[in-house]
């Protein structure tokens, strides 16, 4: 048998162990002695301990506190979201003072311009009219011309005549007695000829004088239809003069109105951006305020977001989602208690109607729901025999599907879902505004119009059958009011 030295020892004693650095590898045994420094292990494991602390000290608080600090976190967000949209909706509503104003100068412009035109086609006819004038006068005044002419010919032929007369006259007139025998068989006859002389003497010299008389009437109205002319052509020189002044002035308005366009275009361009802006915020708002089940105060905030997306009182969209799904002020809480193949009681068939649930089942692999889980309204006897109405809202798949690309332009979420507070509200609007258009065609006051879209929100083309006191419209349009009020002392508080 072989013996195995546990370990070699020096015999000689001594205060130095000169081999004590080399036990270990003198040991013959298979086995290994283990040293375990306690001094250092403790010190490393301080260290460890130290760094664990530093690395994730934040993440061993508390869950509570980590869930305070985020909503602290977005409260603070939404706080200045809102406060941002605040300024943006002055802006908007800056431009759009602005904008009418444009369009206000615009009108006007464009109406004198109007005038200017209707003057311009005026002078055009009168300038036309007293161009016909001056040819009228052009013609009369080589008519008259024309006869003065032949006058002057008629008066140079009777001077002739006339001239040659009196030398007859006067040749006569150096005949002897004997001359006159000679001539004339009887006296008398020579008296004849000298009568006949004499008288067509006489008819030449009238006629000669109304032929002057003419002359001087004919150069009268030359003198005139002259005046005339010169008169119609300084009116039209002084036409002419004004519709180039009108041209102008209407030039320089038509100028006017096009720099004015052009402002009124840019501003409807700041306009459009910013809306487009405060769109983007109102989204981004929805979605910090959207989902789950909301007390009174943070439903106001939706609502009133919705409002000013749509027009629609936020104390309407708060009257009919309270009525719809509230439990002890609670939007929300109420969702339905059946899902949509739940068998209907006392009757065959399920919860949802066979038309209702292709699109409900497009609806939740849209949104990546489970259908059988979702729940969604009961059937009420007395209102109807089928149920499977969705969310907060209590849309119908049918009438979901409606809204839901221009729910999702609003709120920003792609797919929209019935089952989030801030899509739910949004299309809760859309549906009342496109109600109250019809309604506010029947109706004057606030209350019947109200009245009559909730009922259509409700019982669709059986409305008016809810319109009665007590009935489901009525009973909206009376908390619409009383939440308008109680509305304006929160916003008051703020």
């Amino acid at each position: 048998m072989r013996i195995r030295p546990k370990i070699f020892i020096d015999l000689k004693k001594s205060q130095i162990d000169i081999f004590s650095k080399k036990v270990s590898r003198l040991d013959l045994r298979e086995e290994k002695i283990l040293r375990v420094p306690i001094l250092r292990f403790v010190k490393y494991l301080g260290l460890l301990a130290a760094s664990l602390y530093l690395i994730f000290g934040s993440a061993l608080a508390p869950i509570d506190k980590a869930n305070l600090s985020l909503a602290a976190q977005n409260e603070a967000e939404r706080k200045q979201l809102e406060d941002q949209l605040t300024s943006l909706e002055n802006q908007i509503s800056q431009y759009q003072d602005t904008i009418t104003q444009y369009q206000s100068q615009g009108k006007s412009l464009q109406g004198e311009i109007n005038k200017l035109n209707a003057k311009i086609a005026s002078l055009n006819l009168q300038v036309k009219a007293t161009t016909l004038s001056i040819k009228k006068l052009d013609d009369e005044i080589a008519d008259n011309k024309s006869q003065i002419k032949t006058t002057e010919t008629d008066i140079e032929k009777n001077k002739r005549i006339l001239s040659y007369t009196l030398q007859s006259i006067y040749a006569s007139g150096d005949t002897s007695m004997i001359e006159v025998f000679l001539k004339n068989v009887a006296v008398s006859d020579f008296y004849d000829d000298v009568k006949n002389l004499t008288d067509v003497q006489d008819n030449l010299r009238i006629t000669l004088e109304k032929v002057m008389d003419l002359k001087s009437q004919l150069l009268d109205e030359q003198t005139q239809l002259s005046l005339q002319k010169k008169d119609a052509d300084q009116l039209k020189a002084y036409q002419l003069s004004q519709k180039q002044i009108v041209d102008n002035t209407k030039k320089e308005k038509a100028d006017l109105l096009t720099a004015t366009k052009g402002q009124e275009s840019k501003y409807q361009d700041l306009l459009k951006q910013t809306q487009k802006t405060a769109a983007e915020i109102r989204s981004q708002i929805f979605k910090l305020l959207g989902g789950g089940e909301l007390p009174f105060g943070d439903a106001v905030k939706i609502a009133t977001l919705a409002e000013k997306s749509t027009g629609v009182r936020a104390s309407f969209i708060m009257a009919i989602l309270t009525q719809e799904s509230s439990v002890s002020g609670v939007i929300g809480a109420n969702l339905g208690k059946c899902y949509y193949n739940t068998p209907r009681n006392n009757s065959s068939g399920t919860v949802m109607s066979n038309s209702q649930k292709p699109v409900f089942l497009q609806i939740m692999s849209d949104l990546k729901m489970d259908p059988d889980k979702t729940p969604v309204s009961c059937p009420i006897s007395s209102d109807g025999a089928y149920g499977g109405a969705m969310g907060p809202a209590q849309f119908m798949p049918t009438t979901w599907q409606l809204y839901d690309d221009k729910i999702s332009g609003i709120t920003g979420n792609k797919p929209a879902s019935p089952f989030n507070n801030a899509d739910a509200f949004t299309g809760t609007a859309l549906l009342l505004k496109d109600n109250l258009t019809g309604c506010k065609s029947i109706y004057k006051t606030i209350f019947s119009q109200e009245n009559c879209a909730a009922a259509k929100y409700y019982a669709g083309g059986y409305w008016k059958s809810y319109m009665s006191v007590g009935r489901y419209g009525y009973r909206v349009a009376q908390r619409s009011d009383d939440f308008a009020d109680e509305i304006a002392i929160l916003n008051a508080n703020q």
